[in-house]
């Protein structure tokens, strides 16, 4: 038994200090599962290899050390997503959320902002920069 506690220590101290999961591995790993099963069915095999690719490149993201530039690279990933990015981020608060909150962003920061649905049209201040613009909810 003392193995098997030793391998999980040295399995979280490797794990520890690499980028782990992120918006964008999450998003590549899907779109390759999506990739394969087209390919699959279809019977064409250079999409089954860029869906090999998209697979390897998820695998990357997760076991990098560069966590600094990851974490750039993710951001970016959400900001060209927009409305979207919330879906790659955290689906399952997105999915909880959809019916109660709308999301917008501050268009002088761009802070993601939750407000409630069924207000009609309200003003509101980002809580960041305090930028007042009118939402409709």
């Amino acid at each position: 038994m003392a193995r098997k506690s030793d391998f999980n220590r040295r399995a979280a101290e490797w794990l520890s200090s690499r980028n782990g999961a992120d918006a964008a591995a999450n998003a590549a790993a899907f779109l390759a599962i999506v990739l394969y099963i087209v390919g699959f069915v279809t019977g064409a095999s250079p999409v089954i290899w860029a869906a090999l690719a998209l697979l390897v490149y998820a695998l990357f993201r997760m076991m990098s050390k560069d966590v600094a530039r990851r974490s750039r690279e993710n951001a970016k990933f959400l900001e060209a997503m927009g409305p979207f990015g919330i879906w790659f981020s955290d689906p399952t608060a997105a999915w909880r959320e959809q019916r109660s909150y709308k999301h917008f962003a501050c268009p002088n920061c761009k802070q993601r902002i939750r407000i409630p649905r069924g207000k009609g049209k309200i003003r509101v201040t980002c809580p960041r920069c305090h930028q007042k613009f009118e939402a409709k909810s």
